[in-house]
C-alpha cells in the first residue's frame, strides 16, 4: 500500500480532523453540539463497559451529532453521513432500476452489505432490493439508511473496525449505530426548499420532532416525522453515434439520466417507562413509505424491443417502485440485587418493494399489448429475540472487570412474488416481458427462510490507569449453510494523558443473504463499447442453468482484520487520531460477470430460455485485501463572544483482489471461453471508488449567527470496460459547501449551497458514454447534478 504523502501530510497538518468516538446503545442521549465536545461522550458501540468514553475507546469510532447532520442541505441520512465521514462513500447512480433511489453506502471501500447497521444498538433489517447493475454495491442487499427521518436522530456512532464477534454477521468493515432522540423535552418544526443550478431537482421538505414526559415523569416519549418530495434531474445528452434503426435519431436526447422522482414519508417513535427502580421497559419504531419513479433504457422505433404501430417514435419505459419499510423493537432491561444488568428484547423488521412498469409494452403480446404492468414484489422480514447480561467484578485491578454474555435467535424471510401474466409472458423467440423491467414469473418466484442461533461473550478491563484490553467471542449456527465462529482482541495503552496507542485484531464473517441465494430476474443493461441493450438474466447459484455455468451453493464470507492507531490530545481544544488497518476477506460473495455470446445464448435456449442475451450468478469466487489509514480530529477556538469549530478527516483505502477461484470446468466443458469474474467486475472492486477522500469543515458560531464552510476532495477512481483500450480514470475533484444561519428567539433561518462552485466529475470518454448519451459515470462519489442551493426555516420549543 502506497499512501500519497502529500495528501496524508495535508490531513495531519490540518489538525482539524473529524473526532473519533465510540458508539453504544444505552439510553439515548442528546448529541454534543460539535465534534470538539465528544471526547467525554459515553459510547454504546463496540464496548459493553457502561462508562467507556470516546477518548478511552480501544477501537476507532466517530460520533456525528444531530446538529452536524442537519447542517447539510440534504434530508437524506446517508448523504449527510458521507459529507461528515471520510471513510464513507455514497454515490448517486442513475438509470440503475431500483438502485437509483434505494442507494447503498460503503465503508472503507468494502461492499455495502459488509457494514452492520444498528438502531439504538439493535440490528437493523436490510432492504429487499438486490443491486444488480454496474454500480457500487453490485450484488449487495444493504440496509436502506434513508428510511429513518433525520429529525429523529440524536447522534450516529460509526465504529470503524471489525465487530462480528460482538454483533454477528455483516460487521466486517464496521458498524453504524443510529441513536434516536430520547428523554429530551421540547421539539422543532422545519420547512425547506432546494433546487439545482440547472433549474431541476426541486426538493421540498417538512420535518419535525417533539418529546414529552408521562406517568409522573417515570416515562418519556419522543416522536419525529419527515415529508420529502424530490423532483427528478436529467443530465442526458443527444445520440452522437452512427445512424441506425435500432438507435435514437442522431442528436435526439432520448434518455433521462439523473435522480429519480421520489415522494417519501417517514416517522419514528422512541419511548421508555420505568416500572420500578430496577426494571425499565422500552420500545422504538420507524415507518417509511416511498413512491419512486425512475427511467429505463430508451427503445428506438426500429428496435426489436418495440412495435412501431404502438410507439412510432420509440419509447422510454418508466419504472415505478413503491417501497414500504417498518421496524419495531420492544424490550425490558433491569438489574438484580447481585449486580447483574440484563436486557431482553424482540426486534421486528420488514421491507417491501412493489414494482410497476409504465409507458412500455410486451413485444410477445403484439400490437394489443398493455402499456403498463404490475411486475411483482420483493419482501424481507426479520424477527430477533435477544438476551444480554453483564456485570462488573472486582478482581483486584485498577477498575472492575466487565464480563458480558448473551444469546440470540434470528429468523429471516425473503419473498419474490410474481407480477401479472403480461409482465413476464413470452411467446417463441420474440422478446418477452415488460420492456424496461421484466416482471417476475411464478417459476422464478418463491418464499424462503432460515433460522440462526448465536451465543457470545466478552470481557473488558482497565488493568491500570494506563492499560485497558478486551476479548470477545461469538458462535453462530445457520440452518442453511452451517456454523461460524469469530473472535476479537483489543487493547489501549496511554503513555501520557496526551498520547495513547490502540489496536485490534478480529475475525469475522458475513452470511450470504437470502436474496443472493434465490433471486431471479431479467434486466436490461448496456455493455461498454456497445450501443445496443442486452437482456441479462440473474440465476440462483443452485439452479440448473447456473450449474451449467459452473455455479456452486453459496457459503459465508470470512474476514481477518487488524488495526493500529495513535491517539493525540496535545491541548484541551485539539484532538487527533491516526488509525491504519488491514482487512482480508476470503470467499467474498460477488455477482459474476455478465456471461454473453453465441455459446451462452445456445445454452440458454437448450434450457428453454429465449430472448435472453446472457446470464450471471452469485459466487464465492474472490479473496480481497483492503489496506488503508484514517486520520480524524477536531479543534475548537473559543473567542470572547463566539467560537470557531474546525474539523477535518482523511481516508486512504486500497482494495486488492488477492486471488480469483479457478474458472469452473463447466464453462470449458460447454465450450464457453468466458471468465466468471472479468476485468470489469475486478476493476469495480479494486478501483470503482475514490482511492482517498479528504474533508475539512469550519464554522463560526455566535449568539445569532452561524457561518459554515466545508470542502471535500474526492480522489481518483477508474472503470475497466471489457476492452482495455477503453479503460478510464476519473480525476480528483474538490466540492465546496457553504451555509449561513441566523437565529432569533426560537427561529432559525438558513441559506446554503452544496457544491457551491458547480463542480462536475470528468466526463466519460465516447466509448463509455453509449454513443455520447451518458456523459458521466455512475461511480462518481458526489453525483453529477451540479450546484444545489437551498433555504430552510426552523422553529424550536
Amino acid at each position: 500500500m502506497t499512501i500519497p504523502l502529500s495528501c496524508l501530510a495535508t490531513a495531519v497538518v490540518a489538525a482539524l480532523l473529524a473526532s473519533p468516538a465510540q458508539a453504544q446503545t444505552a439510553a439515548p442521549a442528546t448529541a454534543p453540539a460539535s465534534t470538539a465536545n465528544t471526547l467525554d461522550t459515553v459510547i454504546v458501540t463496540g464496548t459493553r463497559v457502561s462508562d467507556r468514553t470516546v477518548a478511552e475507546s480501544q477501537s476507532p469510532i466517530d460520533i456525528i451529532s444531530a446538529e452536524s447532520l442537519q447542517a447539510t442541505g440534504t434530508p437524506e441520512l446517508a448523504t449527510a453521513l458521507a459529507r461528515a465521514l471520510p471513510s464513507l462513500n455514497f454515490p448517486r447512480p442513475a438509470l440503475s432500476d431500483g438502485t437509483s433511489a434505494i442507494r447503498p453506502a460503503q465503508l472503507r471501500g468494502l461492499s455495502p452489505d459488509q457494514v452492520l447497521v444498528l438502531v439504538n444498538g439493535k440490528r437493523r433489517h436490510t432492504s429487499s432490493l438486490l443491486n444488480l447493475n454496474g454500480t457500487i454495491g453490485r450484488g449487495a442487499a444493504a440496509v436502506d439508511l434513508n428510511t429513518i427521518p433525520v429529525a429523529a436522530i440524536a447522534r450516529v456512532e460509526v465504529l470503524r473496525d471489525g465487530a462480528s464477534a460482538q454483533y454477528g454477521s455483516d460487521a466486517i468493515a464496521g458498524v453504524v449505530n443510529i441513536v434516536l432522540k430520547g428523554a429530551e423535552k421540547g421539539g422543532s418544526l422545519q420547512a425547506g426548499f432546494g433546487q439545482y443550478s440547472a433549474g431541476d431537482g426541486n426538493n421540498y421538505e417538512l420535518s419535525g420532532d417533539t418529546g414529552v414526559a408521562y406517568g409522573n415523569e417515570r416515562g418519556w416519549l419522543h416522536v419525529a416525522a419527515q415529508l420529502n418530495q424530490q423532483d427528478p434531474t436529467d443530465r442526458a445528452r443527444g445520440y452522437a453515434g452512427a445512424p441506425s434503426v435500432s438507435q435514437p435519431a442522431v442528436g435526439q436526447k432520448a434518455f433521462k439520466i439523473g435522480d429519480p422522482d421520489v415522494n417519501a414519508q417517514a416517522a419514528s417513535l422512541n419511548t421508555e417507562y420505568q416500572f420500578s427502580d430496577s426494571i425499565t421497559g422500552y420500545a422504538f419504531a420507524t415507518a417509511s413509505n416511498r413512491d419512486i419513479t425512475s427511467f429505463a433504457f430508451f427503445r428506438a422505433p426500429g428496435s426489436s424491443q418495440n412495435i412501431l404501430s404502438v410507439y412510432p417514435q420509440g419509447f422510454l419505459p418508466e419504472i415505478q417502485s413503491y417501497a414500504k419499510d417498518r421496524s419495531l423493537v420492544a424490550g425490558v432491561r433491569g438489574s438484580t440485587a447481585g449486580g447483574w444488568d440484563w436486557d431482553a428484547s424482540y426486534n421486528y423488521g420488514y421491507n417491501r418493494i412493489d414494482f410497476h412498469t409504465r409507458n412500455t409494452l410486451n413485444v410477445s403480446l403484439g400490437p394489443t399489448s398493455p402499456t403498463s404492468f404490475y411486475d411483482g414484489t420483493l419482501e424481507t422480514t426479520q424477527n430477533i429475540v435477544n438476551l444480554d447480561v453483564k456485570r462488573g467484578f472486582d478482581w483486584g485491578l485498577a477498575y472492575p472487570v466487565t464480563v458480558a454474555f448473551g444469546a440470540e435467535y434470528r429468523n429471516e424471510k425473503w419473498n419474490q412474488s410474481p407480477g401479472e401474466v403480461g409482465s413476464y409472458f413470452q411467446a417463441g423467440t420474440l422478446p418477452g416481458g415488460a420492456q424496461g423491467f421484466g416482471g417476475f414469473a411464478p417459476s422464478v418466484s418463491g418464499q424462503y427462510s432460515r433460522d440462526s442461533y448465536a451465543l457470545y461473550a466478552d470481557i473488558e478491563a482497565d488493568f491500570t490507569d494506563k492499560f485497558s484490553a478486551g476479548l470477545a467471542g461469538r458462535y453462530e449456527d445457520y440452518s442453511d449453510f452451517g456454523s461460524q465462529a469469530s473472535g476479537k482482541a483489543s487493547a489501549r495503552y496511554a503513555f501520557t494523558d496526551k498520547v495513547a496507542l490502540r489496536g485490534t485484531v478480529a475475525s469475522g464473517f458475513r452470511a450470504p443473504s437470502l436474496a443472493q441465494q434465490y433471486f431471479q430476474s431479467t434486466s436490461t443493461t448496456f455493455l461498454a463499447g456497445n450501443p445496443n441493450p442486452f437482456e441479462i438474466r440473474t440465476f440462483p447459484a443452485d439452479s440448473n442453468v447456473a450449474r451449467a455455468f459452473g455455479a456452486e451453493p453459496l457459503d459465508a464470507e470470512t474476514s481477518l482484520s487488524y488495526s493500529l492507531g495513535l491517539v493525540l490530545q496535545p491541548t484541551d481544544a485539539l484532538y487527533l487520531t491516526v488509525d491504519a488497518y488491514q482487512i482480508d476477506v476470503d470467499d467474498r460473495i460477488v455477482l459474476s460477470s455478465n456471461l454473453t455470446g453465441a455459446g451462452v445464448r445456445s445454452l440458454l435456449e437448450s434450457q428453454g430460455i429465449f430472448g435472453i442475451n446472457g446470464g450471471r450468478y452469485f459466487t464465492n469466487a474472490v479473496d480481497t485485501r483492503t489496506r488503508g489509514v484514517d486520520v480524524v480530529g477536531s479543534y475548537r477556538w473559543q473567542l470572547a463572544a463566539s467560537s470557531v469549530d474546525l474539523t477535518a478527516g482523511y481516508n486512504y483505502s486500497e482494495t486488492e483482489v488477492r486471488s480469483v477461484a479457478a474458472n469452473p470446468a463447466a464453462l470449458s466443458a460447454n465450450g464457453l471461453s468466458l471468465e466468471r469474474i472479468d476485468r470489469t467486475e475486478r476493476g469495480r472492486i479494486e478501483e470503482g471508488f475514490p482511492r482517498d477522500k479528504f474533508l475539512v469543515n469550519g464554522s463560526w458560531n455566535s449568539e445569532h449567527w452561524t457561518l459554515a464552510l466545508g470542502a471535500t476532495r474526492y480522489g481518483k477512481y477508474s472503470t475497466r470496460p471489457a476492452a482495455a483500450i477503453n479503460d478510464q480514470t476519473f480525476g480528483a475533484k474538490w466540492v465546496v459547501d457553504a451555509s449561513a444561519s441566523y437565529k432569533v428567539d426560537r427561529w432559525t433561518l438558513t441559506l446554503g449551497a452544496d457544491n457551491l462552485l458547480d463542480e462536475y466529475p470528468d466526463e466519460n470518454n465516447f466509448a463509455n458514454s453509449t454513443s455520447g448519451q451518458f456523459p458521466y459515470s455512475n461511480l462518481s462519489p458526489f453525483g453529477f447534478n451540479g450546484a444545489y442551493v437551498y433555504g430552510r426555516i426552523n422553529y424550536r420549543w
